[in-house]
């Protein structure tokens, strides 16, 4: 599943040609990244940026130090400061000609970046335990911002975002939920301040967060990056395919609004629609390549008790933007497919018995239509029991589409293709000094797994050497998700679970393994605290000399005899299975086949063994996209991570 924000008609378009965010001569500012409330990174050397006219210079005041700088030939300055330690809040004076910027409540701390997909960008108020979590949430050493989404083919300068936020009830619900848990622990422990650096896009593929000076070295990405670069040469032909698709997305909300007036009416003939079962994707049950409008629509019955009386409805979530009516009144409308609706129905709406739900859903590309969980499709009043909207409901495509003619086609307009996302996401900051990274993702890129083997070392490598730091690069494993299997077998998810633990080869690099949280009706695990918990423990270890256990039992080596495998691992004091008996390890012999196995521990091994291999040769374990049950664990708590001994040729390979 993608997340998309390049929604038709209904958010801006992405920058589809070179941008520069420098100032024209007579324009002075900052970089968008310094706002009140941030918080700079200690005991390194850093810098504050703009823009400005040439030849006037700019003065930037921090503590004691005071740096004066002249804008180059483009308008651009830096201002470049000696590392500073902790403190308290101070403030940073700009100035240039006749303006002054002064920036409030500045911290010295450590500064982490969030990135990667959905998992990521998930925030605390969709995550676990919301409501006690956002009441607790009173951490006002805890800075969070979050870059705005934004693609482009060449590198931006600047971007836009949310600014800094100190962390309180009222801010912490929008923060990335793993990343605000992982910074809570380590406020915990050090008593540091911590800034949180939150750029990420959900569904996005790794390679679009790689600069095109990496990935055009990657054979599998040379031919993709020499395309994109023609698309850079001729900038005045992509503004006038710019200038189309706007003309074209403006006929086309009013169009949209005009149909709504039809299809939403209670009176609407909906007797030739087509029947569709909801939640589930309408791409799931036959409507291929729809990409564009449609309107689902149901009617119900209600008791007299709901006459007239306030009410609610939940619609699970929609794939992407819905606007939804309730006996033709428009009752709410959301443009992000991870949030579940949830929408008040106002008194003297509903009435004693029939009633009408229509629903336009708008989707850009990828899966669409009403998705998640059936229990949370309803309608409720107090005192009432709920009434369930799961099941089937009325379906028609729009057609908008031919009425206006072919959307006009932008090469390059959604994240999902190689670098865009370095250019546009990382490119604007990358002066940033930050103690490290951490990063969620790879669920995109599961059909790809043995290629992600190459992709993860090269993602560390190139934002390493872009930010010119030997940060700390930290990352989660794949959760478990899907339906389980009852039978051993492949599994793509399995296979990119071992590529990111490959990657652990590369230095001052970790990983927090969640094999045992997953959920397997949901791609995000709500359980976004032990996420969270997990990362801080290897920085803790890592970065800040903590005596802490950061890792559960990894595979170290396999012996082989007549019947059984022994499997010894490190990481592994106090290996239990939570006193039941020990779950998803397979055995197989030459033949390749792979049984479910008996476990048992001894020590810091385990033994495995079944009665049909009678000369083993290859042990897994939790290798499956969802390995129900998994249960090796060290004193700590911290799951095994999931292995093989065998290399045998993969399903993606």
């Amino acid at each position: 599943m993608n997340l998309k924000r390049a929604l038709i008609g209904c958010m801006p378009i992405f920058l589809l040609i070179a941008v520069s965010s420098a100032a024209n001569s007579e324009e002075f500012r900052i970089a968008n990244i310094f706002t009140d409330n941030m918080v700079l990174q200690r005991n390194q050397d850093f810098s504050i940026w703009g823009w400005g006219e040439t030849g006037t210079p700019v003065t930037v005041q921090l503590q004691e130090q005071s740096v004066t700088v002249s804008p180059n030939e483009n308008g651009k300055w830096e201002a470049k400061f000696e590392a500073i330690d902790l403190g308290d809040p101070f403030s940073i004076a700009i100035s240039s000609g006749q303006n002054s910027v002064e920036l409030n409540n500045v911290l010295a701390g450590d500064v982490w970046i969030c990135s990667g997909q959905s998992n990521m960008e998930w925030v605390v108020q969709q995550a676990g335990n919301p409501q006690q979590e956002i009441a607790n949430g009173d951490w006002p050493l805890i800075r969070h911002v979050r870059i705005d989404h934004v693609t482009s083919p060449s590198k931006l300068d600047d971007v836009n975002n949310t600014g800094w936020q100190v962390c309180s009830p009222d801010t912490v619900g929008d923060f990335s939920a793993v990343g605000y848990y992982f910074a809570r622990k380590l406020q915990r422990e050090l008593n540091v301040p911590i800034g949180l650096l939150h750029t990420s896009w959900g569904g996005t593929i790794i390679e679009t967060w790689i600069s095109p000076e990496s990935l055009k070295n990657h054979p599998d990405f040379k031919d993709a990056i020499a395309k994109l670069e023609s698309v850079t040469q001729n900038p005045q032909q992509q503004q006038a395919r710019a200038n189309k698709l706007d003309q074209w997305n403006r006929d086309f909300r009013k169009a949209l609004e005009d149909q709504s007036t039809q299809w939403k009416a209670p009176a609407t003939d909906d007797s030739t629609w087509k029947a569709i079962k909801a939640p589930g994707s309408w791409e799931s049950q036959g409507y291929q390549q729809l990409d564009g409008v449609a309107w689902y629509r149901r009617t119900i019955t209600l008791p007299d008790s709901w006459d007239s009386q306030p009410a609610s409805i939940s619609l699970a979530q929609i794939d992407d933007i819905d606007l939804t009516f309730v006996n033709g009144v428009k009752i709410g409308s959301l443009s992000d497919w991870t949030k579940i609706r949830n929408y008040k129905i106002p008194a003297n709406v509903l009435k004693a018995g029939e009633n009408s739900i229509a629903i336009r859903v708008t989707d850009s590309a990828g899966g669409g239509g009403i998705i998640g969980d059936p229990t949370d499709m309803f309608i409720a009043r107090t005192g009432e029991p709920s009434i369930s909207l799961a099941g089937t409901w009325k379906f028609k495509k729009s057609d908008l589409t031919r009425k206006l003619g072919e959307r006009p086609q932008q090469p390059y307009r959604g994240p999902n293709h190689p670098t865009l996302l370095s250019n546009a996401m990382v490119n604007p900051f990358l002066l940033v000094r930050a103690k490290g990274v951490i990063w969620y993702q790879g669920e995109s890129n599961a059909r790809r797994a043995y290629q992600y083997r190459s992709l993860m070392p090269l993602l560390i490598e190139d934002w390493r050497k872009r930010f010119g730091q030997d940060f700390s690069f930290y990352w989660v494993q794949l959760a478990n998700f899907t339906a389980p299997r009852d039978t051993p077998g492949d599994s793509q998810w399995a296979e990119l679970r071992e590529a990111q633990t490959m990657a652990l080869t590369v230095p001052k690099t970790g990983q927090a393994v969640i094999i045992d949280i997953g959920e397997a009706r949901d791609i995000h695990p709500k359980n976004k605290q032990d996420v969270g918990k997990r990362l801080a423990l290897n920085a803790l270890a890592k970065d800040y000399g903590k005596s802490v256990v950061y890792s559960g039992p990894m595979f170290k080596s396999a012996e082989f005899s007549e019947n059984h495998a022994t499997i010894e691992f490190d990481h592994a004091g106090g290996l239990n299975s939570k006193n039941e008996p020990l779950k998803q390890f397979q055995i197989a012999g030459a033949d390749k086949k792979f049984v479910w196995a008996d476990a048992k521990i001894d020590g810091t091994n385990v033994i495995v063994s079944s009665p049909s291999i009678k000369q083993p040769v290859a042990v897994r374990y939790a290798w499956a996209d969802n390995p129900e049950g998994c249960n090796l664990y060290n004193a700590a708590g911290l799951p095994a991570c999931p292995f093989r001994t065998d290399s045998w040729k993969g399903v993606t390979e």
